[in-house]
Parts: structure tokens; sequence; C-alpha cells
């Protein structure tokens, strides 16, 4: 199952290129000195005061980063878990009713440096869209992007990640799993709202990718566990059923919902032998085809006729670009890897998978599936030197560890979950059942949805499947917003992407904490 979560793989690749990644979260055993030392370890914060300046108006605020001890029932230290939280500096009044969000990326594994660089925090890397971001100086600048004039800002790296590792009791099993990491992050959320008294502030939760199935289950874990509702969640790109969306547990349906972001992607390199003048309607014919067309002959299988397979192949030649050879060796079935490789493979070039619009030097001409992602390659190294400069020169923090953008926790991952429908553990993890149910017991939790239409890691398709088997009511369907972004994984990244997150992430906010 573990490669269903490539986009953590890829990532950490580029992470270890740049050094970032230390011994102790690749899921190695650490040296007894360091063992004795987080018997011992304390919670270390770094404050320092900022401004801003967003629409023309000063805002001022305090930044504080570093660790909070994590302690279990017997009030014992089990973690250090790392964060960034961003306040408006104003009366106490005003604070503890003020919307605060929280938020992190996926992996699992991966640290919140990414949406906290990319455009949630005060700051944001430099990055040139579709372009290799890879000689410096490496920059940062003021985010006109963030929305901390409409809400405070915490930014969470779970156990592995970041500065967070376990400590005294703690173990990495302990936290590295689908219900640990739930509970790890769910406990951080409480504390951090009782030490700092914003019990009263409309509650937000926002999480990427992996983080999307973090997300769903943490709100209903703080809604059954702790009686603690949110105001609204933000999924962006979400990872929600391992059934829906990974297609190395080959099963039909996620074939299905891939095949509208192959034909995007297809599109968009011009890689169809006749390519349609607009993206939307071209989109809405795929996914009728998948539906009415693909999913039917799938799941007959060998007892679909030929005429009905080469209908199939004959859609799946002129949605792709790939050949009928290619997908009759297939079975009709490609997974992202072999489709990433094969789109471009006569012209030397290979797809990304988190990004589909970005490209790059295929590695290795005769590989079947890709060796890298070129998106990763193209982003990376600006992310994780802007992020190293602006947390240890502007933020202040001194830290003898190095910030681990990703932690190699994914090989250790226990993907067992119990769904509160089932009642039991489930080894095909899916969060949307547990979003469905907090949904019902907090009625007035509105959901916010934020994909790409060139995100190969978690395709829309896949989202929309989720979004289409949750068992709600037509009135609280209409709790759900989705937005689409011409854009892939990170669509931050891409400029016009950036201005259309912001605005609907603020009108989100705002109007969810009246």
């Amino acid at each position: 199952m573990k490669s269903s979560f490539k986009l953590l793989q890829v990532i950490i690749t580029a992470a270890l290129a740049t050094g970032s990644v230390w011994a102790g979260d690749a899921g190695t055993a650490a040296p007894a000195a360091a063992k004795a030392e987080d018997k011992t370890a304390e919670a270390k914060v770094w404050t320092s005061k900022h401004q801003i300046s967003l629409a023309g108006k000063a805002l001022s605020y305090t930044a504080s980063a570093g660790t909070m001890l994590i302690k279990n029932d017997k009030d014992e230290p089990v973690a250090l878990f790392g964060y960034t939280a961003y306040v408006r500096d104003g009366k106490e009044d005003e604070q503890r009713l003020r919307p605060i969000v929280f938020a992190y990326n996926g992996g699992p594994g991966s640290s919140s440096a990414w949406l906290h660089m990319g455009i949630m925090g005060p700051k944001r890397a430099v990055v040139k869209d579709l372009e290799a971001n890879t000689r410096g100086p490496f920059l940062t600048v003021d985010n006109e992007y963030t929305i901390l004039d409409q809400a405070d800002i915490v930014m969470i790296d779970p156990v592995g990640t970041g500065y967070s590792r376990a400590v005294g009791k703690g173990e990495g099993k302990d936290f590295w799993g689908v219900d640990q990491d739930i509970r790890s992050v769910s406990d951080f959320i409480v504390k951090y709202l009782s030490q700092n008294k914003r019990w009263s502030s409309p509650k937000f939760i926002l999480g990427e990718s992996y983080g999307g199935m973090r997300t769903a289950g943490v709100a209903y874990e703080l809604l059954s566990k702790k009686n603690l509702a949110l105001n609204g969640v933000i999924l962006v790109s979400p990872f929600l059923d391992h059934v829906a969306g990974a297609t190395d547990a080959q099963i039909d349906t996620v074939y299905v919902n891939f095949l509208s972001t192959y034909a995007a992607t297809a599109w968009y390199h011009h890689a169809l032998a006749q390519r349609p003048a607009e993206l939307q309607p071209f989109l809405r014919e795929v996914e009728a085809f998948a539906r009415d067309v693909y999913a039917p002959v799938l799941f007959k299988g060998q007892r679909a006729s030929a005429e009905e397979r080469q209908q199939v192949l004959r859609g799946l030649v002129r949605y792709t670009g790939i050949s009928a050879q290619y997908w009759e060796r297939a079975n009709l079935r490609i997974d992202e890897g072999h489709f990433v490789q094969e789109l471009k493979r006569e012209t030397g070039r290979v797809v990304a998978r988190i990004d589909s619009r970005y490209q790059g030097e295929i590695l290795s001409p005769l590989a079947e599936s890709m060796k890298h992602d070129a998106y990763v390659s193209s982003i990376a190294p600006a992310f994780v030197a802007s992020f190293n400069d602006y947390y240890r020169r502007e933020l202040k923090v001194d830290a003898e560890r190095e910030y681990v953008f990703s932690g190699d926790v994914a090989k250790d991952w226990d993907f067992r979950h119990v769904q509160p429908d089932v009642g039991d553990k489930v080894t095909q993890p899916n969060t949307g059942v547990d979003l469905a149910w907090t949904m019902k017991l907090n009625p007035k939790m509105k959901v916010l949805i934020a994909t790409g239409y060139y995100d190969l890691a978690c395709p829309y398709g896949t989202v929309e499947y989720v979004l289409d088997h949750l068992d709600l009511t037509p009135e609280l369907r209409n709790n759900i917003g989705v937005d689409y972004y011409e854009a892939g994984h990170m669509m931050y990244v891409h400029p016009a992407s950036m201005i259309k997150f912001r605005q609907a992430l603020a009108n989100f906010v705002e109007s969810n904490s009246k």
C-alpha cells in the first residue's frame, strides 16, 4: 500500500538531495545518546514581532516557532510537536474571538513547509511557475496571498517531520499510522487552544494531499472525543479513500477516476491527434466516456465483447494520446507512473506527476515508469532554501537539529483505520466516512475543497468519486463547495491560482466565522 503515497517518496528524494533529512526521522534507531537526550527534552519556542502590508493596510503580528511538549494519559512526555503560529497583535478580547486556522501538508511524512512557504504564511518562497527553480539566490517576499488579515494561522508538523519527534515514553509507532496520526494531531490542536486561550475562536483545519485523510479523521476525532466542533474544514488536493485514489490497489474504480486527468494532461501538452480548442467541454466528454463506456467494460472484464473493447480502445487513444498497442498490452489499465513516462517518450521528455503541466528530461528512456518527478526537482530547491533561511534568520529559530521537510515514515506506517460505520479496523482507509459522520453530527460545519485539473497525485476525478459516495442528505451536501484550478497538486505555485486560492479561502473563513 505504501506505493499509493508516491507523493511522499518523490518529495523525500528531493529532501535527501538537499541534506534535510536526519537519521532519526528515517525510521532507523537513533543513537543511544540521542535517546537519553530525548527523555529530558524540553519544548522551545522562539517568538518574534513582525509587520506586513495587506491590501494597503499595515498588519502587526507575532510569530511563535518551536515545539510543544505532548504527554500521555499518565502525564509522561511522549512527543515534541513542532509548529509555527502567526497571531495578529491586538487586545486579548479581540484575539480570543478571532478565527484560527490549523494547517498541514500530507505525505504521510511531509512537513508543513510547502503550504507554509507556498501560500499560507506571511512570507513565501519566490518560485517561477513552469521553470526549474534550481539556481540561487533563493528569495522570500511578503506574501500578499496570506489570509493572516482574516485569521490567525498555525502550521503543524506531524511527528517525524519538521522539529517534531517522539520523546520519553513515545515511539514512532505511537504516531505513524492513520489513527495514531489523527489522535496526535487532535491532541496538539486541543492543547494549543488551551495554552493560548483560543477555545472561543471560530476554528478551521486545512489539510493538503494525505492531509485530507488526516483532516477528515481529525474533524471526527475532535467532535466525537473532545466535543470540539469546527466551523469548517478545507481540503487541498485531498487523498481521502485508498480504493478511489491509489492505482497500486489495481481496482478498476481508480483507472476510471484517473482518466480525465490523463486527458487534461495530454490536452495541455498537445499530445492529442485531434486536440479540441477548449479544455472544459473536452473534459465533460471524457468524464462521460469514463463513466458510461470505460467503467462498464472494465467491470465486465473478460466478459466484455471484442466490439466493446475496441470502442474503449478508440476512446482511450483519442483522449490520452497513448497508442492503442500500449493500452492493449496494459489490458486497458495504465497507472499514472506509466502514463507520464509514456506520453512524451519519443521526444525524450517525461511529464511530472504532482503537477502534470511540468516536464523534464527522461532519465531512463527504456523504463516503464517514472524515475523522478520533474515538478519536485523544479520547485523543491527553492522551497527548502527559502524556508531554512527564513526560519533561522527572520524567525530566529536557533535549533541544533535540522528541519525535516519529509521524514521517511511511510515504510513504517500503519494504514489500518477504525471507520465509524464499521467500528473496527479496515485495511483500505477511507476517512470520507469520518467526514460524512462529522457533517451529520455538526450540520453547521462547512467544507471547502480545492482540486487541480493537472494533479496526477490526487486527481480531481478521485475527489469527485469520494464526494459522490458520501452518505449525506441533499441539505448537508449543500455545505460542501468545490473549486477547480487549472494547475496541479500545489496549485498555489500557479500565479492565477494563487489569487483565486487566497480569495476562496478568505471568503470561506469570513462567511463561516459569524
